[in-house]
C-alpha cells in the first residue's frame, strides 16, 4: 500500500489549490480525480476565459447557513494575493465589469499556472481514478481503496465540487463522503441557473429571444441591477443568473427593465413638447422595438400621446418598472453554474478546513455549504478555501 501524507480528492480550483500549498510545505501530495483531465470547469468558465475572481470580494457575496464561516479563509487569502500569483505567470487579464477579472486570452493560462506549480512542488495527480472505498484506521490515518491500488494518507481533503454541469464530472460523491463520517449536508439545489417560464409566457416571450436589456431584478431578499437575456427556452443573463439563487419555487419576481429613468414622467414631459407624437416612437427610444410590441397593446402604441388618459400611462409605467415574472422553475444543474447548500459548514473548521471531530479529515471549496455571487466570487472561495487547508494538512 502507497503511503502518502496527503491525498485530495478531485482536481478542480480549490483541489488543485490546496495541492500547491501542502507541495510548498514538503508535504509528499497526491490528487485523485475521476475525470480524464484536471480543472475541467476551469476551462469552460467565463465563456473560455475564465472569470478567476473579483475585486471586490466581501462575505456579503457568498450563501450560506453559516454566513460567518467564508469570512476566516477569504481574509488570509484574498483575490489580490491570486492576482500576484496571475502577474508572477505573467498571465494578461482585464477587468470586464464590476470588479470581474478574466483572462485576455483562454482559461487555459490559469490551469496551465496552477498544473506548473502542482509539478514546481512534487504534487502527483491520478486521473481516471475510481475510489471504491474510504476507511478511517484512526486519527490522521486513512486508507482509500481505488482502481489504481490502495493509499494510505495522513491528511484526506475532499474537493469534489458540487452537482453543477454533470457532463463535465460533477458528482455527488463529496456528500456521500460526509454523510459516511457523520456530517450534516444541507439539501442542495441548482444556483446561478436560468429560468424557465409558464407555459402562456413563454409563448408571449419565445420571439424576444436574444434581446438583452439592463434591469434591476429583485424579490423579498435581493435585488441585483445587471443585465437579462430573453432565450428561447426562458430568461437568462447575470441579473437573472444571481437572483436565482435566492429564489425560491413558486415566488414571483420583479423586473424594473428602465431603472435608470421613470418612463412616466418622461412621457408627461414629453405630452408638452411632443404631443402629436406617437407612443411607440417614443418608447423604442429606450427599449428594443420587439420587447415595446410583446408587452404593449398595438392600439395603445399607435396612439399619440395627447390621447393616451394618464391612468393608462401608470399602468404602461407599472408594467415597464415593475413587472411581476413568476417562473416555472429552472434549467437545473445542466446548466447551473453552482450548487446551493451542501457540507455542513458548522461541523468543519474556519481557519483549518478540518473536521472539527475528525482529525485528517478536510473540506474545500464548492462541495462546502457556501456558495459565492455570479462574477468570479465561487473562484475567490476555492482558491481561499484551498489555500487555509493547505497550510494545515
Amino acid at each position: 500500500m502507497e503511503k502518502i501524507d496527503v491525498i485530495i480528492i478531485g482536481a478542480g480550483a480549490a483541489g488543485l489549490m490546496c495541492g500547491i500549498e501542502a507541495g510548498k510545505r514538503g508535504r509528499k501530495v497526491l490528487i485523485l480525480d475521476h475525470a480524464n483531465k484536471a480543472g475541467k470547469k476551469i476551462l469552460m468558465s467565463g465563456g473560455g476565459r475564465c472569470n478567476f475572481t473579483n475585486q471586490n470580494v466581501t462575505p456579503e457575496n457568498f450563501i450560506s447557513h453559516n454566513p460567518h464561516f467564508c469570512k476566516s479563509a477569504l481574509s488570509r487569502y484574498t483575490p489580490w494575493d491570486f492576482i500576484n500569483l496571475v502577474k508572477q505567470f505573467k498571465i494578461p487579464f482585464h477587468e470586464k465589469t464590476l470588479g470581474q477579472l478574466f483572462c485576455d486570452h483562454k482559461s487555459q493560462d490559469i490551469l496551465d499556472m496552477l498544473l506548473s506549480l502542482c509539478e514546481q512542488f512534487s504534487v502527483e495527480i491520478y486521473l481516471n481514478t475510481k475510489i471504491e472505498n474510504i476507511e478511517k484506521l484512526s486519527d490522521h490515518h486513512f486508507k482509500i481503496k481505488s482502481n489504481r491500488g490502495d493509499f494510505h494518507c495522513q491528511s484526506l481533503v475532499v474537493a469534489t465540487g458540487g452537482l453543477s454541469i454533470p457532463t463535465m464530472g460533477a458528482s455527488p460523491f463529496g456528500y456521500q463522503i460526509a454523510e459516511q463520517f457523520g456530517i450534516k449536508v444541507f439539501p442542495t439545489r441548482a444556483a446561478l441557473v436560468p429560468f424557465t417560464l409558464q407555459p402562456e409566457d413563454k409563448e408571449k416571450l419565445s420571439p424576444l429571444s436574444g434581446i438583452a436589456i439592463e434591469s434591476v431584478v429583485s424579490n423579498e431578499r435581493k435585488s441585483f441591477h445587471e443585465n437579462i437575456l430573453f432565450t428561447h427556452r426562458g430568461m437568462s443573463g447575470p441579473a437573472i443568473l444571481q437572483i436565482s439563487s435566492y429564489w425560491q419555487p413558486g415566488e414571483a419576481i420583479l423586473i424594473n427593465m428602465l431603472p435608470k429613468m421613470n418612463i412616466v414622467e418622461h412621457l408627461i414631459q414629453c405630452k408638452q413638447t411632443k404631443p402629436k407624437k406617437q407612443l411607440k416612437s417614443l418608447l423604442i427610444e429606450h427599449l428594443p422595438k420587439r420587447l415595446v410590441e410583446t408587452f404593449i397593446n398595438v392600439d395603445l402604441l399607435t396612439q399619440k400621446l395627447i390621447s393616451i388618459p394618464h391612468q393608462e400611462l401608470l399602468a404602461m409605467g407599472d408594467m415597464i418598472h415593475t413587472w411581476s415574472l413568476k417562473p416555472n422553475g429552472t434549467e437545473g444543474y445542466r446548466t447551473a453554474e453552482v450548487t446551493l447548500g451542501g457540507v455542513d459548514c458548522d461541523a468543519i473548521s474556519s481557519k483549518t478546513m478540518e473536521v472539527k471531530h475528525i482529525s485528517g479529515l478536510y473540506f474545500i471549496g464548492e462541495v462546502l455549504d457556501v456558495t459565492g455571487w455570479l462574477g468570479g466570487f465561487n473562484f475567490q472561495w476555492a482558491w481561499s478555501s484551498g489555500w487555509a487547508a493547505g497550510q494545515y494538512v
